[in-house]
């Protein structure tokens, strides 16, 4: 069972802060070393759940170094760089890779809904110019338009464009791209995990694994190895655990409030505009913790 090239276990990681909502690259060092602990093989800085949107270019660039300085070669470190903006993505991907990151994440530019043939250009331009591979984050419940099938078949012919982090929700859809090219899958869903690897995914980029990587790890590796009894029964003991995380509230916040929980992180800090978990959010997302045994 080999292991692909970003590996099998991702968090896209939150970007701590403290009190005051500046980065705290200390805790985010001591996060990176935990995450790796619990069975990451990969970690995801500068995504949307790492408050990609509110962060400055060059937060981005320390957060890069923090995290890979931190985890020397114990894991990949992929980087966010996408925007709705192809400048300012080569930029970020640029910066990125000068800053070391194995691979780039690049989500589908969001707000503007550019038409199919806008996404090959932008998808293109970043892979043109990448030293590094390029992983598509496909969510259009994010930024308004999907990739359709035909367009990552298409882009699946470069060199550099190796692998989809699937938050579509078809996987019908997931099916015909995987079964018309060697593009690498990863859930983008934390809940459609099982279903996505029972047809062809190597793992998960996830947010209900800061709390649960070692359920996950196991998960991810029982169904890697076709045991499906042993996969399933974690995927249900995981049910109100991701319900909690993911269920509540924007997944930064709870992911946040719930290494709280843990002992992990001092301090829940987000930027507006997202608001920090509500009291009644709280005792629901500690209940569904509880209830599926990490906290």
């Amino acid at each position: 069972m080999s292991t692909p090239a970003f590996g099998r276990l991702l968090t896209a990681m939150v970007t701590p802060m403290d009190e005051r909502g500046a980065l705290d690259l200390d805790a985010a060092a001591r996060l990176a070393r935990h995450l790796v602990d619990e069975g990451n093989d990969g970690l995801v800085v500068n995504g949307t759940t790492g408050e990609s949107a509110t962060t400055s270019d060059e937060e981005k660039a320390q957060l890069v170094a923090t995290v890979l300085e931190a985890v020397g070669d114990r894991a990949k470190v992929v980087a966010g760089v996408g925007t709705n903006d192809t400048a300012h993505t080569l930029h970020l991907a640029a910066q990125a890779q000068e800053r070391g990151a194995h691979g780039l994440l690049v989500v589908t530019p969001y707000y503007s809904k550019p038409p199919q043939n806008g996404l090959l250009r932008h998808f293109r331009e970043v892979a043109d110019a990448a030293t590094v591979p390029v992983m598509l984050y496909d969510i259009p419940g994010r930024s308004g338009v999907p990739i359709a099938t035909e367009t990552l078949i298409a882009l699946a012919e470069h060199e550099r464009i190796v692998a989809v982090k699937d938050a579509k929700g078809d996987l019908w859809a997931s099916s015909h791209v995987m079964r018309a090219t060697d593009l690498i899958w990863y859930s983008g869903d934390d809940g459609a995990t099982l279903p996505h690897m029972a047809q062809g995914a190597v793992g998960v980029v996830g947010v209900t694994t800061h709390v649960a990587s070692r359920a996950y790890a196991a998960m991810v590796a029982a169904a890697a190895g076709n045991d499906f009894d042993t996969a399933r029964r974690i995927h249900l003991d995981l049910v109100p655990a991701v319900d909690a995380v993911m269920g509540l509230t924007q997944g930064a916040v709870a992911a946040k409030a719930a290494l709280v929980e843990q002992g992990v992180l001092t301090c829940a800090t987000v930027r507006g505009p997202l608001p920090p978990m509500e009291d009644d959010q709280l005792e629901r997302l500690r209940a569904g913790l509880r209830e599926a045994g990490v906290l």
